[in-house]
């Protein structure tokens, strides 16, 4: 069964059960999210995708309000415009200015949709938060005072059961993204496989190993899959001048877990100057040789007891 509704005028025809956000997307009308996530939809926390719908209280979420029939929307509305920036406008009231510096300068949607819609500054002031970097680790970086609390990384965390390392912490202005009893990175649970720091979409969660190394605007991707299992995940290839510098994951989908010997191993076959990587002994990182973090030395042995087998 479809409905038929119109978005800015234009006739859109979608099945009953269709959101309004992916109507709108299939009419080639963009609105703006932060918290969305096709793989895990329905989330509505930002608001960032509100839009004006005639006869409805409020301005309502786009992303969890389906379609009706005969429905009007209007995605710029005056309205809708003066609520996005209102919601831009709370969002910098409490983030870090250091735009030029950031990792993610130029891949960050909280930095296009201050572009796009005007807003230079926040009119509002108050207390600040003042969170430490939690770089513990060889493999991520998580800024807590960049983080906007989408939840993004929490919902692709939380897909794979025996992950579900990070959630959200504490209550009000305190609240935040926190690993369990709010401990470091490294001390966690986290087998960095780097689904959080796919999803961000700001410069909350970024990669170490690619600090410094160049802008997003210089790089080239490739996608590549991994075959080290059959979930075959799907990573990028980050290339600068013809060099690939990074690996890092494309794929976040439910049932694709994604893994830390994935990932290093595509280092290893693709990077042209790969650093030796580090893996967690006795609760502490270590720097080991390649043979060692894709335990190399198990998997001949393994191969090697199969042909005795076989021979037998």
């Amino acid at each position: 069964m479809s409905v038929n509704l119109t978005i800015n005028g234009k006739k859109v025809n979608v099945p009953k059960g269709t959101t309004v956000l992916d109507a709108a997307k299939q009419a080639g009308i963009f609105i703006p999210t932060f918290c969305h996530d096709p793989e895990f939809p329905r989330f509505g926390a930002c608001r960032i995708c509100v839009v004006d719908i005639p006869g409805m209280r409020n301005l309502p979420a786009s992303c969890v309000t389906e379609v009706t029939e005969g429905m009007e929307v209007y995605t710029e509305s005056p309205a809708v415009v003066e609520a996005r920036k209102t919601i831009l406008e709370l969002l910098l009231a409490n983030h870090p200015k250091d735009c030029l510096t950031c990792e993610r300068n130029g891949d960050c949607r909280l930095q296009d949709y201050a572009f796009q819609y005007g807003v230079k500054e926040s009119p509002f002031e108050g207390e600040k938060k003042n969170h430490p970097l939690d770089d513990s680790n060889p493999y991520i970086v998580r800024d807590p005072n960049k983080c906007i609390l989408c939840g993004r990384c929490v919902s692709t965390c939380n897909a794979i059961p025996e992950r579900s390392v990070i959630d959200f912490g504490y209550r009000g202005f305190n609240t935040k993204i926190v690993t369990g009893m709010d401990l470091p990175l490294a001390e966690s649970d986290c087998v960095y496989c780097g689904r959080c720091v796919a999803v961000c979409p700001v410069g909350a969660l970024t990669w170490k190993p690619l600090a410094g190394k160049g802008r997003v605007w210089e790089m080239e991707k490739e996608e590549v899959t991994c075959t080290f299992c059959d979930s075959g995940c799907k990573f990028n290839l980050l290339k600068k001048q013809g060099k690939t510098i990074g690996v890092v994951p494309k794929s976040t989908a439910v049932g694709r877990p994604l893994c830390l010997k994935g990932r290093l191993g595509l280092q290893l076959k693709y990077m042209d100057e790969p650093a030796l990587p580090f893996i967690k002994k006795d609760g502490v990182f270590s720097q080991v040789s390649w043979a060692e973090a894709l335990n190399i030395e198990e998997v001949l042995a393994k191969i090697l007891k199969m042909n005795n087998s076989n021979e037998k």
